[in-house]
């Protein structure tokens, strides 16, 4: 049996393009890689600055392209071990994060290239 493992990943830049305050068009390749991470067994956390009706946009999105978030801005399950607001994951996707695979073009800021990321989690999916 495949461990479960546990994965925040960004919204601005990582699942969409950036819009903010809008909702930005789907990274190419974000929905069904996020897709088959979760059927994999994994556990996202839905890891953004987003707060208010912005946050409560990311997470609708997601819910109506059927990617399935375990929790928000947080991991309720380190609360067992750990008062620290850190969120715990084992893994971070993040488009300004140094080292995540990203898509450059001269007109937009860079976004996260998901085709390289499935590369990167192939061992787990």
């Amino acid at each position: 049996m495949k461990k479960s493992y546990i994965i925040a990943v960004d919204f601005d830049g990582t699942i969409v393009e950036h819009e903010y305050p809008k909702i930005g068009e789907p990274v190419l390749w974000a929905i069904p890689v996020l897709q088959r991470i979760v059927t994999a067994g994994h556990k996202l956390i839905l890891h953004t600055m987003r707060s208010g009706q912005e946050l409560q946009e990311a997470v609708d999105y997601c819910k109506d392209n059927h990617i399935d978030i375990f929790a928000i801005n947080e991991n309720p399950t380190q609360k067992e071990w750990t008062s620290s607001p850190k969120i715990y994951a084992h893994y971070y996707i993040d488009d300004a994060s140094v080292g995540c695979p990203v898509i450059t073009n001269d007109s937009k800021r860079p976004y996260v290239n998901w085709i390289r990321v499935q590369e990167l989690l192939e061992d787990i999916l």
